[in-house]
């Protein structure tokens, strides 16, 4: 199975999430907000297409490359996963660089908040990335689905209405 960037993010956001991605419940299709983000996505760079290369590459999809200056292009709706984006970019980096794409760095953007966060990958990040690799096989291998995080940190989650429905809200 190749593991894709929705993979990566999902496991440093919620197992339970990437487990129920990973043995085909999806649910973005239904979710106005990630509709609201491929819109500010397509909204904010459009001339991107005509510079920049869509890339996809053992199970990865980045939709902006810089080939002449090695720059991945990540664009995010929000900056409340920051860390699980720039685990995501990383991950990007790291599969360029198993790929013999040397040098590569990213560029984390948030065009609604006007903020970019320049990611690069390290030695250590490599080996912390094969530490999740592993984890996030062991994870969607398994039988069981992980429990749920606390209602307070799903609330904008596209599977939210999956894992409490029939539920009160106390």
């Amino acid at each position: 199975m190749f593991i894709t960037g929705t993979h990566f993010n999902y496991y440093m956001i919620c197992h339970r999430k990437l487990w129920l991605f990973a043995n085909g419940m999806h649910m973005e299709h239904s979710s106005d907000l990630v509709y609201e983000g491929k819109l500010i996505q397509a909204g904010s760079y459009g001339h991107r297409s005509e510079r920049f290369q869509e890339v996809a590459l053992d199970g990865i999809k980045v939709d902006y490359y810089d080939p002449q200056h090695k720059v991945i292009h990540e664009v995010k709706k929000s900056d409340k996963r920051n860390e699980a984006h720039i685990w995501q970019l990383k991950y990007y980096l790291w599969v360029f660089l198993q790929n013999g794409i040397v040098g590569a760095r990213g560029i984390l953007e948030y065009p609604k908040l006007r903020k970019t966060e320049e990611v690069l990958l390290s030695h250590r990040d490599e080996k912390e990335i094969e530490t999740f690799l592993e984890e996030i096989r062991r994870l969607t291998a398994s039988k069981d689905c992980p429990e749920k995080l606390p209602r307070t940190k799903c609330k904008n989650c596209s599977y939210f209405d999956f894992c409490y429905s029939g539920e009160s809200s106390e």
